[in-house]
């Protein structure tokens, strides 16, 4: 029975890795898991699963929950509890979905003690791919990608050799905004940017499929991942999504991932691999489906996608940048400081602004984060 350490359990990457561990009985124990602020939820699900130690982020509700749990098990706090938890904990499989930049340091200290790293927090791979790459291959810590498009190019790959690919197809749902024009995206809401229409996520994650910046960011992470130069990967716009990407070979044959929208099956696998387990998800029925469409994505549109491609063949520092401009931009439109089409005005900005560096450890990835964050909050105040 394997041992799984859940960074972000209260979020929708968390609940799904959870309820794929009831599914799995037996199979799987939760050592470890952590939250934000939601410690309401955070303590139903010590009572469930009996984790040994716990991490809230915010103090002050660290604080509460230790008088509520009575000494039933240890709970850490703060950014140095996550750190701690995955440096000194037990566990065998490290699922890391905390949102944003924050995932970093507590992913790279599960890849230095050589544990699998499930990893759904893409940006990861987009402020530090280099780095995290480098000392996956030093500690001999595997990565096997949550995200559902990822996940099914990983798994496409699978006896494979990776110099027969011709291209990797990231397919994108379109968001919300898909069948939009420019003009009518100048006054949409936050209510209707959080609306997505096939997947339910977090707040950050569904701004970032509005603006298409999400596909970028995944764009990013494949580079990384695959070990391919930009020319091998391409983006469709698949509003179904049912396929979740595919994987186009020198000989023209291409693979798929197909399912119908529920994360539960990526996660189920990034645990369980290269093993499938029977489980009691729902199943594709192609004869509802009646159809499969493709669309090229707009650039001009959906600039978040462009800047993201352009920061990628820039390299070095840029998409380091790219990701908290972004991080920066998405919170500014949910507190309604700027627009949605102001998302990608602010990041190029700031693209432009900050000096790109070639530079690259994990010191100056850490002070890039923190001097972008720094401009861009002072933008279009």
């Amino acid at each position: 029975m394997k041992q799984i350490a859940i960074l972000g359990s209260t979020g929708s990457i968390g609940l799904n890795t959870l309820e794929v561990v009831r599914n799995l009985n037996g199979k799987f124990t939760v050592a470890s898991i952590t939250a934000n602020t939601n410690i309401d939820l955070l303590e139903q699900q010590i009572k469930e699963f009996s984790p040994k130690i716990v991490v809230v982020k915010n103090r002050q509700k660290a604080s509460e929950l230790r008088k509520r749990l009575d000494n039933k098990c240890t709970v850490l706090e703060g950014e140095e509890g996550l750190v701690e938890l995955t440096r000194n904990s037990e566990y065998d499989i490290l699922i890391s979905s905390l949102v944003g930049f924050a995932g970093l340091i507590p992913t790279i200290e599960g890849i230095k003690r050589g544990k699998r790293i499930a990893l759904a927090n893409k940006e990861t791979l987009v402020a530090a791919g280099e780095i995290v790459i480098q000392l996956s291959k030093q500690y001999s810590s595997e990565i096997i990608p949550v995200d559902s498009e990822h996940s099914a190019i990983f798994q496409c790959l699978v006896g494979e050799e990776i110099d027969s690919v011709e291209k990797l197809i990231i397919t994108a749902s379109g968001g919300p905004f898909f069948k939009k024009s420019l003009e009518e995206l100048k006054n949409v809401t936050v209510a209707e940017a959080l609306n997505h229409p096939n997947w339910n996520m977090g707040n950050k994650v569904t701004i970032d499929s509005a603006t298409m910046m999400n596909k970028g960011l995944e764009v990013i992470e494949a580079h990384w991942l695959f070990n391919l130069n930009q020319e091998k990967l391409d983006v469709v716009v698949h509003p179904q999504s049912i396929v979740h990407s595919m994987v186009e070979f020198v000989d023209g044959s291409i693979k798929a991932q197909l399912s119908l929208p529920d994360m539960k099956i990526p996660i189920q696998y990034s645990l369980t691999y290269p093993e499938r387990l029977p489980n009691s998800f729902v199943n594709t029925n192609f004869p509802k489906l009646h159809r499969l469409s493709f669309y090229e994505p707009d650039f001009e549109k959906f600039r978040c996608l462009k800047l993201a491609f352009k920061s990628m063949e820039q390299g070095g520092l840029s998409t380091c940048i790219l990701n908290a401009a972004n991080e920066i931009a998405v919170e500014k439109f949910l507190n309604d400081e700027i627009t949605f089409l102001q998302i990608s005005e602010l990041i190029e900005e700031v693209l432009n602004k900050i000096p790109n560096s070639f530079d690259i450890n994990l010191e100056t990835i850490l002070e890039c984060d923190r001097q972008t964050r720094k401009f861009a909050k002072n933008l279009m105040k």
